[in-house]
């Protein structure tokens, strides 16, 4: 199953895709899926390759602005240009039917596209996805007051600095993350690759959400659907982790929010739930695309 990889013309610009897997088993459907951030790039999503395995091709591609795809400036970093991009992905790789996956901000995304009612959207997977920046926020802080006392004043000295850029800063924000974005002792390399590429080219992830996870000043700050994810009719999964930074009261808004949707909790989990517990994940996985598939 030879990786195909190749760009797309997007807004004067050229959207990256990687393809695993040479084409469908009968009755089987692909699975395009779409990274966090937003800026993030693809590489953490590494171990979802495995899909593969399912019988099912597995898409993924750099969501402008980020990783191998082209940079651009802020006047496209906007929900309605990335939503666009979806459908230029899947006109261009004739995906006239598909499943799609969303991790994060890639959920939020998902979720936004499904409501502008595609035709040939055959299910969402929302990994650790909130509908709600707002709670989101509430959410994340109610995790950090939870770190230990030093690592809170580090957090407090330098935003109150203005030097969140500090090595300082980013050594006691990487506890946060290593609670509740991946739990790993050892980090996979393409988790490693996407913090590296985030670490080079910030921008996106500046823009549209903060300086890390928790300190939301980005233009993602108000964002907030709740109250529209009864209009998502298509088949959903919604899965997060217990130690998740989308805390299960944020996967359990959007779980009831959308109608018959399915959420499984990683008890051992955290952002990263794919990542800490792949074999399990693409069980999960597979198991509800192929009742899709057959339904």
């Amino acid at each position: 199953m030879s990786p195909t990889e190749g760009t797309i013309p997007f807004r004067g610009h050229e959207t990256w895709y990687r393809v695993v897997g040479d084409g469908e088993a009968p009755g089987k459907l692909p699975l395009l899926c779409l990274h966090g951030g937003p800026g993030a790039c693809h590489d953490y999503l590494e171990s979802l390759e495995r899909v593969a395995g399912t019988g099912r091709r597995a898409i993924f591609y750099d969501q402008l602005g980020c990783g191998r795809s082209s940079r651009t400036d802020e006047t496209l970093w906007t929900v309605e240009t990335f939503v666009d991009e979806v459908g230029a992905v899947r006109d261009a790789l004739g995906l006239d039917r598909t499943h799609i996956f969303g991790s994060s901000w890639g959920g939020m995304l998902a979720m936004e596209y499904a409501l502008t009612k595609p035709t040939g959207l055959a299910s969402l997977v929302l990994s650790s996805s909130p509908a709600s920046i707002p709670i989101w926020a509430e959410e994340t802080m109610r995790l950090r007051s939870e770190l230990p006392a030093d690592v809170r004043r580090t957090l407090d000295e330098h935003e109150a600095a203005g030097t969140t850029d500090s090595p300082e800063y980013e050594a006691a924000t990487l506890e946060f993350y290593k609670r509740h974005v991946c739990r790993l002792d050892e980090w996979p390399d393409g988790v490693l690759r996407s913090f590296a590429q985030l670490a080079d080219n910030p921008g996106v992830y500046l823009y549209m959400q903060g300086p890390n996870e928790f300190v939301i000043t980005g233009t993602l700050g108000n964002w907030d659907i709740t109250e529209r994810l009864g209009e998502i009719v298509v088949p959903t999964l919604v899965t997060s982790g217990r130690h998740d930074e989308c805390t299960p009261r944020q996967a359990e808004i959007v779980h009831r929010g959308i109608p018959g949707s399915e959420w499984v909790l990683f008890e051992d989990g955290s952002h990263m739930q794919f990542a800490e517990e792949p074999e399990r994940y693409l069980e999960v996985l597979d198991d509800f695309l192929t009742r899709v598939e057959a339904a």
